[in-house]
C-alpha cells in the first residue's frame, strides 16, 4: 500500500501542475483587470448585489466563447486573425483588427491608470510608476519563451486572490443584501448601463485573439483539448468569482454609506475599502490585487494586439522567435505599451471613462464573436466542428450577450444625447 506524499512534495507537485497550465487560465486572470474592479465596485456601490446574479451567470457564455478559441486553435493551428483573413478576406480582417486595437488601447489605458493610481497612494510619482511598469512589461515578453512568460504571468496573477480577502473582511450581511434581489430596476437607464459595462468587462475582444493565437503558438494537439477546456472552464468561474468578490465588498461597505453616486477612481475605491481591514492592511490588500490584475491584463492584451495585427497583416508573430526574427510582433507590443503609458502620464483623469470603456467592449463584441462562431462551424474538420444542439446553445447565448450589451449601451448613452 503506497504511503501518502508529505505536504511539501504535494504542494510542489500542485504548483508544477499549475505552471503547466497556460492560455485558458491566463486570459481569464487578465479578464479580471482594473476595469473589472471599477465596474464591479461601482455596481456594488450604486445597486448593492442586484447585478451579482448577472455577473456570475456570464461565466457560462464566457466559457462557451473562449472554448471555441481552444477548438479552433488546436484543430487549425492558426490564430483568430489569420483564420479571419483566410476565410473572410482582408476587409473583415481589417474590421476585426480595428475592433481589437480599440479594445486593447482602452484596456491598456485602464491598466496603466490603475498602476499609476496605486503608486500615487504610496507617494510614488506617476512618471516613475508608469516607467517601471512599462520596463517590466517589456522585460517579461523579451524572455523569448512561452513557458517563462506564462509562469511569470501566472505568478503575478495569483495576487488577484487578494480580492477574496477583501470580500471576506467586508463581512456582508447576506439576508439584507439578498432582499435587494427582489427589486431589480430594469427600467432605470443607469442600472442597465452598468449591466452593459459588466458584460463588456467580462467579454474583452482581445481575449479571443490572445487565447487562440497562444494555443496555436504553443502547438497544442488534440491530446491537449480536454485539459485546455477544463482550464478555460476553471478560469471562467475564477474570474467571475473574483469580480463578484469586489462587487460584494462594495455592496457591503459602500452602498450603505451613500455610494449611490458611484466611484470614479481606483484610489477612491481603495480608500473606501480601508475600513474593512484597517487602513494599512486594507491599502496593501487592495494594492496587491489591483497591481496583479493590471499587470497581467496589460501583458495579455498587448500580446493579443501584437498577435492579431501580425496575423491580419501576414507578418510573423511568435513568443518563441527572438525580436530580430519577429520585429513586427515585438514592435507592436512595445509601441502599445509605450503609447498608453504616455497617454496616462499626460492626462491623469482618464479613469473617469473606465466604465464607458467597458461598454465599448460590449459594442465591439458582435464584430469578433460572430466570425468566431462561423469559423467554428465551417473552418474545421468535420469531427471538430461546432454542431448539433450545442451549436444552437452557443449561438443563442452569444446573441443574448451581444443584444444585452447593445441595449445597455443605448439605454445609458441615448438619454444624454
Amino acid at each position: 500500500m503506497s504511503q501518502p506524499l508529505p505536504l511539501v512534495p504535494r504542494l510542489g507537485k500542485a504548483f508544477r501542475a499549475l505552471a503547466g497550465w497556460g492560455p485558458g487560465l491566463l486570459v481569464m486572470l487578465a479578464d479580471c483587470d482594473a476595469g473589472n474592479v471599477v465596474a464591479a465596485a461601482q455596481s456594488g456601490a450604486q445597486w448593492g448585489i442586484r447585478l451579482l446574479p448577472l455577473l456570475l451567470a456570464l461565466a457560462v457564455p464566457l466559457y462557451m466563447i473562449q472554448a471555441l478559441c481552444v477548438r479552433l486553435g488546436i484543430a487549425s493551428g492558426r490564430g483568430y486573425g489569420a483564420l479571419v483573413r483566410e476565410r473572410f478576406g482582408r476587409g473583415w480582417a481589417a474590421i476585426a483588427a480595428a475592433a481589437l486595437m480599440v479594445a486593447v488601447m482602452s484596456s491598456l489605458v485602464t491598466e496603466f491608470t490603475g498602476i499609476a493610481g496605486i503608486g500615487e497612494m504610496y507617494g510614488v510619482p506617476r512618471v516613475a510608476s508608469l516607467l517601471l511598469a512599462a520596463v517590466l512589461l517589456l522585460a517579461v515578453v523579451l524572455t523569448g519563451s512561452h513557458k517563462r512568460v506564462d509562469r511569470v504571468i501566472m505568478l503575478i496573477g495569483l495576487f488577484e486572490l487578494a480580492f477574496f480577502v477583501i470580500a471576506w473582511h467586508a463581512r456582508p450581511d447576506w439576508p439584507i443584501l439578498a432582499r435587494q434581489l427582489g427589486d431589480l430596476p430594469w427600467r432605470q437607464s443607469q442600472f442597465v448601463y452598468l449591466a452593459a459595462a459588466l458584460i463588456g468587462a467580462t467579454f474583452n475582444p482581445w481575449m479571443i485573439f490572445y487565447q487562440q493565437a497562444a494555443i496555436a503558438d504553443e502547438r497544442k494537439s488534440l491530446s491537449d483539448y480536454r485539459s485546455a477546456r477544463v482550464e478555460t472552464a476553471i478560469g471562467a468561474v475564477l474570474t467571475q468569482a473574483l469580480t463578484g468578490a469586489v462587487l460584494v465588498a462594495a455592496a457591503a461597505t459602500l452602498s450603505s454609506r451613500g455610494g449611490s453616486l458611484g466611484l470614479q477612481t481606483v484610489g477612491e475605491i481603495a480608500f473606501a475599502f480601508f475600513g474593512i481591514a484597517g487602513e494599512g492592511a486594507g491599502r496593501l490588500i487592495f494594492s496587491v490585487g489591483v497591481l496583479g490584475a493590471s499587470l497581467v491584463a496589460a501583458i495579455v492584451c498587448s500580446l493579443a494586439l501584437a498577435w492579431g495585427l501580425s496575423e491580419v497583416s501576414g507578418h510573423r508573430g511568435s513568443l518563441e522567435a527572438p525580436p530580430a526574427r519577429a520585429p513586427w510582433f515585438y514592435g507592436v507590443y512595445a509601441a502599445a505599451v509605450a503609447v498608453c503609458a504616455c497617454v496616462v502620464w499626460i492626462q491623469p483623469d482618464l479613469v473617469s471613462v473606465n466604465v464607458a470603456a467597458q461598454v465599448v467592449n460590449a459594442l465591439l463584441l458582435p464584430f469578433v464573436v460572430g466570425p468566431l462562431i462561423v469559423l467554428a462551424i465551417v473552418a474545421l474538420p468535420k469531427a471538430q466542428r461546432l454542431r448539433g444542439g450545442y451549436r444552437w446553445c452557443v449561438c443563442l447565448c452569444a446573441a443574448a450577450v451581444c443584444a444585452a450589451g447593445i441595449a445597455g449601451a443605448a439605454a445609458g448613452w441615448l438619454p444624454s444625447l
